[in-house]
């Protein structure tokens, strides 16, 4: 028993401590209203000494106005939590919560008050318009960013043809009119279509890319549309916006438009005339706001005439077409793309390379079926493999021997003869398709083995 008095006098003492260590205005009364005790910090908030609190009615202290009005007293009639806007005899302003602390009868035994000054929120307040000011500026340093990042090694050019590009690509951003971008894989149709959002009066909003031919049919119409939560086995319990959603007041670039299933482009016709859209699993409509850019590597003209691609989109995509010529037919365009790629490339493995004059003349006379993506990676292939600064024309024959023209040894065994063989299949269909698709297609063989073929053969695929 002396024991369990002394826990209960330990007990005491630590509560009685942390009572009084609190610095916020706290006020405890009975259930009559009788104030039995009050924080330190009381003293200097309400004006009076802390003594003086004690065994006084909150009425009265209502009364006396040394605050007004009382949380207490509504705390007692309502039996429930209570938040007011208080002032004291100083004529400070507070926020005060008066919590109910009810017996096991569910009569009310205490009434607990706190309050706080709520100029701290005035604090907050300008702390959180501060930081929108500071967001607005980051953002204006992002789309500087971003502008920056638009000039990208597809728009280093010198040809007649690309100026002659580049002016229609002046004109046409300015214009609210869909857009078809044509030309061979690697070309840089995804850089121009870039290059289009920063110059268009959409600018400021998102520029959205999906390339419709790296993404499997079950799955490109979520990932375009969206979806409602449990739409389908294996959907997220959230749901998800789609890719056209997300390029509201922006611009959607519809990479290798030419894959789109039928199923797919009556959809998006729908969206392009309607300007709506519904969501998987959803019965509701939403409203959408963007501009379309599409592009393909494919002759759209001759998918119509074979039935593959609705003749009505393909009208909508063509307002105006822009064809990007590959790089084989703009050869003036190559030195200065050469030497674009190396300063990026030397800046970025923080090297110092340079290169001849014959093994600049060796890389300007190579077709470049992979166009401009291709000759990017040479470049940056010879400044990370070359074994000294400068790089030779015997350099790049050896990193750039054209795999068309390699042949198997007469002693190499039959099955490492056709693995070379059918590898330098595999990477030209690559470099000239770039999808498992159309490479598919080219070589007669299923997807899923095109693609089996490419992951072997290809170490950045």
């Amino acid at each position: 028993m002396e024991k369990k008095n002394k826990d209960k006098l330990s007990e005491d003492s630590q509560l009685y401590y942390l009572m009084e260590s609190i610095h916020d205005n706290v006020v405890i009364t009975n259930g009559q209203g009788v104030i039995q005790w009050v924080s330190p910090s009381c003293e200097e908030t309400y004006g009076m000494r802390r003594q003086d609190f004690i065994g006084k009615d909150t009425f009265e202290m209502e009364r006396r106005r040394i605050w007004y009005p009382a949380v207490a007293p509504m705390v007692l009639r309502s039996k429930e939590k209570v938040t007011i806007l208080e002032q004291t005899k100083k004529g400070e302003k507070l926020v005060v919560t008066g919590i109910p602390i009810l017996n096991k009868d569910n009569e009310i035994k205490r009434v607990v008050s706190y309050s706080f000054d709520p100029s701290y929120l005035l604090e907050l307040s300008e702390q959180y318009q501060n930081m929108k000011a500071l967001i607005s500026r980051y953002s204006a340093e992002i789309r500087e960013l971003r502008e920056k990042e638009m000039h990208l090694p597809g728009v280093v050019a010198q040809s007649q043809k690309m100026n002659t590009i580049f002016k229609m690509i002046m004109k046409v951003a300015q214009v609210e009119t869909n857009l078809l971008i044509t030309g061979e894989s690697g070309v840089g149709k995804s850089l121009i279509a870039r290059k289009i959002h920063q110059h268009s009066t959409r600018n400021k909003g998102p520029f959205i890319e999906i390339n419709c031919g790296s993404i499997p049919e079950n799955l490109l119409e979520s990932e375009l549309f969206g979806y409602e939560p449990g739409a389908y086995t294996g959907a997220l319990k959230s749901g998800k916006i789609g890719m056209i959603q997300l390029a509201h007041e922006g611009t959607l670039f519809l990479d290798e438009i030419g894959e789109l299933s039928l199923n797919l482009q009556v959809k998006l016709l729908k969206v392009i005339q309607d300007k709506v859209l519904k969501r998987i699993g959803s019965t509701e409509d939403s409203s959408v706001n963007f501009r379309l850019v599409a592009a393909t590597n494919q002759d759209l003209n001759k998918l119509v005439n074979k039935g593959l691609f609705r003749e009505d989109l393909f009208y909508r995509l063509n307002v105006v077409p822009l064809h990007v010529p590959p790089l084989r037919e703009r050869s003036e365009d190559i030195l200065p793309l050469i030497m674009h790629f190396l300063k990026l490339a030397n800046k970025k493995y923080n090297k110092n390379r340079t290169i001849s004059n014959d093994a600049v003349d060796t890389l300007i006379s190579y077709e470049w079926p992979g166009n401009i993506r291709q000759l990017k990676n040479v470049v940056e292939r010879l400044v990370i493999l070359s074994d000294k600064n400068h790089i030779s024309r015997t350099g790049v024959l050896s990193r750039t021997t054209n795999k068309s023209t390699m042949t198997p040894d007469e002693n190499m065994p039959l099955k490492e003869a056709l693995q070379m063989v059918e590898k330098q299949i595999i990477q030209k269909a690559y470099e000239r398709h770039r999808t498992t698709v159309k490479v598919a297609e080219a070589l007669k063989i299923s997807q899923s083995s095109a693609a089996r073929k490419i992951k072997q053969y290809i170490s950045d695929y």
